[in-house]
């Protein structure tokens, strides 16, 4: 996605620290750290919902980024239209605040489980990680992970037991529950000596002790940030490096790097040099990795995050997280250092595999460029150029048609939000139903990927969803009473059983129900998963859906359209209450004649029909169906339109079958 910086009138790093130098010396409150290190780098880490924007836009007005009378949104972080509307974090974002003389630097984090290589990346860039866990749900699949990750970097985490407000709240036992896993994942005696705090992000307090203290204020935090998170180790007199963490782009300046660096400073228009390495063995030693490539370069703009926006300095120096403009290749991994340090490198950071694929297909229909403006081959490819910029994650492979290209991601919802973006810029396309990415090992064993899912369930509803789960392959591995008659669910299961699950499991828990799940790596195939038990409606016309024609195909199934809604052949207008597939007519409407039959005016009722999202559709469809996404439509439809090639290549599959 472009990337805006802001450049006008920016103050050099060098008057941005002196300012900050003067501020501390003003200020009795606080004292110089040892190493007169006056930097913070620090990142906000949990499992998705827990509060991580929220209490960032409460430190924002703790430390009057805005002025006092303005207008400003809630969650400001989430910049994204998709992260307003859903409420969840897709993509890191940085920003800094200023207190008390000290620079605090914040990296908001995705919660989501598709994004967690993304998270696993800018521990690499921070000397601590804040680690926020629900006071009521306590720890999640996702914080496991991103704790797991900080343990291993070394990093002593700060505990910020959020929601302590809430009805059902139990701060004491999400902290003990907290303790019980920094245990279980190997913490040293240090780290499992970790600082706690307690509030609620979104009245915007925090404080040490929640029975004793005034709720109020952030300033608890922000000691707490200050005394625990060491500042960053600074060697000025070494020669300029750093590692690119994370990538940006702009249509003005190309490729933008963003890291922590290292050692040593760089001034705007210095010589340095891009060294590429790459992972090639299966440990993660000195040994498993080489260098690629070696690029001279020189810098073209440096950027800081002040508060929200990007500001253009002249020099940085070791602490500091920077934004850099220069080598047009620049990518996930890199080293960025001084000509004088040669040929050294450090070691690749790692990049999350994709384990979900589908493909990205022309739109074929009827309706074909009626509501969107990018239609072409060429067009989809040129998007999903733009989007590998800086979604390292993304995979495309050009598979030998003319038609489309096969797309790969971290899982479900990676790939959902990409295709949501396309349809809002104004494209349309089909896309096929999500399947799993497979591997095998040294045996020639077929292995496919595999989810740690945790479920909170009313305990009436437990037993629908165990036996779902069962049928999907699902091993569990876990359950314990929750409280206030909720049941905690723990299982193993493959990334197939879920897709399509997450609707059903809705209904089948009244949406009261709370399923998490993160991808935890490969596991040998587990066979054959039920995915849907009923069959297509699918239209046999095309034209325009009456109500007379509909009301009677309600007794059917579940249908997808209303009255006056277009339809074509071969688009799906409902799901059946059977197994099996049912073409129909909705653009039937009613003979007219003369004869006046007595049951003329009793009406049946009309009910309201299930319009899905796209996310909703992807799970919904089957292996030979596709969503036709436009910029203002979500329709489901079979991959072959016409009924009778259907039955053609359904009687062909079968002889095949026999044989």
């Amino acid at each position: 996605m472009t990337d805006h910086l802001t450049s006008a009138s920016s103050p050099t790093g060098a008057a941005v620290r002196a300012s900050a130098a003067s501020a501390v010396a003003s200020s009795s409150s606080a004292p110089p750290p040892d190493g007169g290190g006056r930097i913070r780098n620090i990142a906000i880490v949990a499992h998705i919902d827990h509060g991580k924007t929220t209490l960032i836009d409460s430190i924002f007005r703790a430390a009057h980024v805005f002025r006092e009378n303005q207008q400003v949104e809630r969650r400001v972080m989430d910049n994204n239209e998709l992260e307003r509307e859903r409420g969840i974090t897709i993509r890191s974002k940085h920003c800094t605040v200023e207190w008390n003389g000290y620079l605090i630097n914040i990296v908001d984090t995705p919660g989501h489980a598709d994004f967690s290589g993304e998270v696993e990346r800018v521990l690499s860039m921070v000397d601590s990680v804040l680690l926020l866990v629900d006071a009521n749900e306590g720890p999640m699949p996702q914080t496991r992970y991103v704790l797991m990750r900080s343990l291993k970097l070394g990093h002593r985490p700060i505990v910020v037991v959020n929601k302590v407000d809430r009805p059902r709240a139990d701060p004491h036992g999400a902290l003990d529950k907290t303790f019980d896993l920094f245990l279980e994942l190997g913490a040293t005696d240090e780290q499992a000596d970790f600082p706690v705090v307690f509030g609620s992000a979104l009245e915007g307090w925090i404080v040490r002790d929640p029975d004793r203290d005034a709720h109020e204020g952030m300033e608890a935090l922000f000691e707490t940030i200050v005394n625990e998170v060491p500042p960053p180790r600074v060697n000025l007199d070494a020669p300029f490096r750093m590692q690119v963490s994370t990538l940006a782009w702009s249509d003005y300046l190309g490729r933008i790097g963003c890291g922590r660096v290292l050692e040593g400073r760089h001034g705007r228009g210095d010589e340095l040099v891009r060294v590429s390495t790459r992972w090639v063995g299966e440990g993660r030693g000195p040994e498993d990795w080489e260098i690629v490539g070696l690029e001279n370069a020189r810098s073209s703009h440096l950027y800081v995050t002040r508060g929200l926006e990007r500001q253009e300095v002249e020099e940085v120096q070791a602490g500091d997280i920077v934004w850099i403009v220069g080598p047009p290749d620049i990518t996930i991994g890199d080293t960025l250092q001084a000509p004088e340090r040669g040929s050294e490198a450090l070691a690749p950071l790692e990049i999350e595999e994709p384990t979900v694929a589908m493909f990205f297909l022309v739109n074929s229909g009827p309706f074909a460029g009626k509501e969107g403006k990018a239609v072409t081959l060429r067009q989809i490819r040129d998007r999903l150029e733009r989007e590998q910029r800086v979604n390292v994650a993304l995979r495309v492979e050009d598979i030998g048609r003319a038609d489309g290209v096969k797309v790969s991601g971290r899982g479900e919802l990676h790939l959902g939000i990409l295709i949501e973006e396309m349809r809002r810029e104004g494209m349309e396309l089909c896309v096929s139903r999500p399947e799993v990415i497979t591997q095998r090992d040294a045996a020639g064993h077929l292995l496919e990927p595999m989810e740690e899912t945790i479920i909170d369930v009313p305990e009436e509803y437990q037993g629908a969803v165990i036996e779902k789960l069962a049928l999907r392959r699902g091993e569990l591995t876990g359950m314990h009473n929750a409280g206030a008659g909720l049941v905690r669910l723990e299982l193993r299961i493959p990334t197939r059983g879920l897709i399509g699950y997450r609707n059903e499991f809705l209904t089948d828990t009244r949406g009261l129900g709370i399923m998490s799940s993160r991808f935890v790596g490969y596991g040998p195939w587990c066979g054959e998963v039920t995915h849907r038990d009923r069959g297509s409606l699918i239209s046999m016309e095309s034209g325009t859906a009456t109500g007379y024609a509909l009301e009677s195909l309600q007794a059917r199934g579940t249908l997808f359209v209303s009255p006056t809604d277009p339809v074509y052949e071969g688009m799906i207008v409902g799901e059946h209450s059977r197994p099996d597939d049912l073409a129909c007519n909705p653009t039937r409407s009613k003979r007219l004649g003369n004869y006046r039959a007595e049951t003329k005016e009793i009406d049946v009722g009309f009910k309201v029909p299930r319009k899905m999202t796209l996310e909703q559709a992807l799970e919904w469809i089957a292996a030979d169906e596709l969503v036709e996404a436009t910029p203002t439509s979500v329709r489901v439809r079979k991959a072959v339109l016409e009924m009778e090639e259907r039955k053609r290549q359904a009687k062909n599959a079968a002889a095949v079958g026999r044989t």
